[in-house]
């Protein structure tokens, strides 16, 4: 079974480097893999309200029998509850899905596009790290504007930004932002929608290491200092994609991965999202 390593957030938590990502798994499925995840060695999961699926996820972490001190379970605001009152209702709610009494890491999923909102929702948010129902605090897709706006209005610093990011779309700019202040970045979306098993740098490094495209591409993530979330309900890739601590990559390896041409995004822009 594969050990997971960690990595300290600004507040003093430590997150597994890698764990189960579960959108668009239906929550009649989300049970299954989420046992099967914490099976092979995961200990981290993340969901969101918005997925549908936070009280399969909760069904599975207690089919799991893993004490709740090593596991480690982040799941999101969605876009409706940015305001003060709204986001501690929500926040309940999720806990009540999922069975527990507190989460590792509660996000704002997304910022709304022209609206300031959750700078509310960042509030009850802090409120909730001291009341113990969040051990830490973040975003995710925020941009580094949304997160300056954030910083000056509240002068918390979020513990992780949950943002699109791959080869091929590297976020150098927000990454060198992050570092500046602290905030850990979180990949979602690694293996650009499946879109890495077709790219031949990723094919070429993963003949040469005797990986998948999939292995060679989360160990790229990882050796950036990056947290990574692959999505998978089918056993053996869940199995496949925590396979990732018995090989490194080159310094070469590393920049061909880093070479590939910048292209779009995959999933939708900040910029814009939610008007």
């Amino acid at each position: 079974m594969a050990k997971v390593p960690a990595m300290k957030l600004n507040d003093g938590g430590k997150i597994p480097r890698l764990g189960l990502g579960v959108w668009q798994v239906p929550n009649d499925q989300a049970a299954a893999s989420v046992k099967e995840a914490l099976a092979a060695g995961y200990r981290s999961v993340d969901t969101a309200a918005i997925y549908g699926n936070e009280a399969g996820v909760g069904e599975g972490l207690r089919a799991a029998g893993v004490a709740r001190k090593d596991l480690y379970i982040t799941t999101k605001l969605w876009n409706d509850r940015h305001g003060y009152d709204e986001a501690h209702k929500a926040m309940d709610e999720s806990l009540e899905k999922l069975g527990l009494a507190y989460v590792d890491l509660y996000l704002i999923h997304w910022p709304v596009a022209g609206s300031t909102k959750f700078v509310d929702a960042w509030k009850a948010m802090t409120e909730m790290k001291e009341d113990g129902r969040a051990r830490s605090i973040g975003v995710s897709n925020f941009t580094q504007a949304n997160l300056e706006r954030l910083l000056d209005a509240s002068g918390v610093t979020p513990a992780v930004n949950q943002v699109e990011l791959h080869p091929g779309f590297t976020q150098q700019a927000l990454r060198a932002f992050h570092a500046k202040h602290g905030i850990a970045t979180e990949s979602w979306s690694p293996l650009a929608q499946g879109g890495v098993a077709k790219d031949k740098v990723i094919l070429d490094l993963a003949r040469k290491h005797g990986k998948s495209p999939a292995q060679v591409t989360l160990r790229w993530h990882l050796q950036n200092d990056l947290i990574v979330i692959p999505k998978s309900v089918t056993p053996a890739r869940i199995r496949e994609n925590i396979d990732v601590f018995d090989f490194e990559l080159s310094a070469a390896d590393m920049a061909a991965i880093d070479g590939i041409k910048e292209g779009v995004r995959l999933g939708p822009d900040p910029e814009t999202f939610g008007k």
